[in-house]
């Protein structure tokens, strides 16, 4: 399974690199992809989209998925 990973502002500097492909076939969820790709579980504060669409962490992943990870939003 081919899976296509963005990271955005903070994360991207956590983890230095805003994309990425994954090619792995024991990933089932968005939390499957998040821990595969950190070696951590996934934050509970993290946002994520599956192919431009709002997910949670247990939302599913397909072969040519694109996941999108964002920080928490703040601001005032």
């Amino acid at each position: 399974m081919s899976i296509r990973i963005r990271l955005f502002a903070s994360l991207q500097e956590k983890w230095h690199f805003d994309q990425a492909n994954l090619e792995a076939v024991e990933v089932q969820t968005v939390a499957d992809v998040w821990r595969r790709l950190t070696g951590e579980p996934m934050p509970s504060n993290v946002l994520v989209a599956v192919n431009m669409e709002y997910a949670r962490p247990e939302t599913p992943v397909r072969d040519e998925d694109e996941v999108a990870f964002f920080p928490p939003v703040t601001g005032g």
